[in-house]
């Protein structure tokens, strides 16, 4: 089986990775990004999609059995090549963002649509497959906490509530994060310092996910946010805000808690900071690897064939 896969974001590692688990079940991938840049203030422009377009249709002129569109943006363009049946994944903010509309039209005419959560099915309120980015359970795994504290030089008498994006990606709320944080330091003993994972590389992350005492998420919107899977994974404790499939995960997961008011995260947050103790995440997560991920895929493939044949 070709595949041939456009995204607008050929570095994400839930993308990267959802190429290399469907690699090892001998589906050969073939990926074309969007050109320009992405930075923490501005996106691509008009001009980069439309030169999207004439490489996209050259391509599909190969000997692919169908494209996977990554991401709702990129869908016009699956859709416009004329021979190859389309899968279209959606992420989340491709979904209930400014350009919503745009992956709501596409998916109606492709052959098959992927979402990240039960959620994000209901928004788009048609038939599709529910299938989250899995999580390489090999790279997140649980270390020493104490191991994790030394190789990042962090204080081991403090308490680390990890924010896991840059503070300047609006949509994440960091400034929320940082006065939960602040109201948290007036009830617990031990100093409590917020973490930031900025320019920090994916491989680096489960060190990250093992010397912190929780995970904090206050993002705006997300669709099913890998951070909270992989955290799951580490047997960190999560904090979250009621967003995406955040509540569908963390259900049977302890201590973790989601929330919707700041007063709510700032009681969950000091009650998980003062036991110390770590989640029996990992246990509830066998619904969330790559395995199940790459193969929940490789049928939708298979049936999309199979429909066109």
């Amino acid at each position: 089986m070709n595949v041939l896969n456009l995204t607008s974001k050929a570095n994400s590692p839930p993308f990267e990775l959802q190429v290399r688990a469907l690699e090892e079940r001998g589906i050969d991938c073939t990926t074309i990004s969007v050109p320009g840049t992405v930075t923490a203030d501005s996106g691509r422009s008009v001009f980069d999609y439309l030169r999207f377009h004439p490489t996209v249709l050259k391509e599909s002129f190969g000997s692919y059995d169908l494209v996977h569109a990554n991401y709702g943006l990129t869908a016009p363009f699956a859709l416009a090549q004329p021979r190859l049946p389309v899968v279209l994944s959606l992420w989340g903010t491709d979904l209930d963002g400014e350009l919503g509309w745009v992956s709501k039209t596409c998916a109606k005419h492709c052959e098959a649509t992927i979402v990240m959560s039960e959620r994000m099915q209901a928004e788009l309120g048609r038939d599709c497959h529910v299938i989250p980015h899995g999580v390489d359970f090999d790279q997140f795994e649980p270390i020493p906490r104490s191991d994790a504290i030394a190789r990042l030089d962090w204080d081991p008498d403090a308490k680390h509530v990890l924010f896991p994006y840059k503070a300047e990606r609006e949509v994440k709320n960091y400034p929320r994060a940082k006065r939960i944080v602040e109201a948290v330091r007036d009830d617990v003993s031990e100093p409590v310092t917020l973490q930031t994972a900025r320019e920090v590389p994916h491989r680096e992350m489960p060190t990250y996910m093992n010397a912190a005492d929780c995970l904090l998420l206050t993002s705006d919107r997300e669709g099913s946010p890998n951070v909270v899977k992989e955290a799951m994974a580490c047997n960190l404790p999560v904090v979250a805000v009621d967003v995406g499939d955040v509540r569908e995960r963390l259900n049977g997961v302890t201590p973790s808690e989601v929330c919707r008011t700041d007063r709510e995260l700032r009681r969950a947050l000091s009650s998980i900071l003062a036991s110390g103790e770590r989640s029996n995440g990992r246990t509830q997560a066998e619904e969330i690897s790559t395995k199940w991920m790459s193969a929940r895929i490789h049928d939708v493939y298979r049936d999309v064939i199979d429909r066109g044949a």
